[in-house]
């Protein structure tokens, strides 16, 4: 067995098991640094597809990004034991069914799949480089990429602004 191979399988296995732990968890916080792991282990697959570019801009937006504002997001939220709805075990069982059935559908696929040998055509322009991309995120989608930009400081205002405590006076 090759190392690329052993790697995807190693990688896959903690992919796996800490997206199912982010779900199972009972700690938000707990649930939250799972997730990181899990964003991790899939920018791990990215540099097993040569993409180099793209798993560290993964790390960066998902890992470091994301996560710091759903942690301030729970942080803020202010999550305690006795506030929590409990579920019946019969939720938590019918997640570990459907967890298992998907993974047994997934590795079967997997397994079943055959890998398409031949050759392929290429253009000889490297689409990873980062003038490429640059250049085609600044120019075709400036105007998408500022309305993300300004979604995301919507979302973080209005985060603020509902989790923010109403004064009451007392008499």
């Amino acid at each position: 067995m090759s190392p690329i191979l052993i790697t995807f399988y190693f990688l896959a296995a903690i992919t796996l098991a800490t997206a199912f732990l982010t779900i199972y968890s009972k700690n938000p916080i707990h649930s939250a640094i799972y997730l990181v792991l899990c964003f991790f282990s899939i920018a791990g697959h990215y540099l097993l597809f040569n993409a180099q570019f793209l798993a560290i801009v993964h790390i960066i937006v998902y890992s470091g990004a994301i996560m710091v504002l759903f942690l301030f997001t729970i942080m803020l939220m202010n999550l305690n034991k006795e506030d929590e709805v409990h579920k019946p075990r019969i939720t938590r069982l019918g997640a570990i069914v459907v967890f298992i059935l998907t993974s047994i559908v997934l590795v079967t696929i997997f397994i079943n799949s055959k890998t398409i040998m031949g050759d392929y055509d290429t253009s000889g322009e490297d689409f990873q480089s980062i003038k490429k991309l640059g250049n085609v995120l600044l120019n075709e989608y400036m105007v998408p990429f500022e309305f993300a930009s300004i979604l995301l400081l919507v979302a973080m205002i209005g985060v603020v602004l509902l989790s923010k405590k109403e004064k009451t006076e007392k008499k």
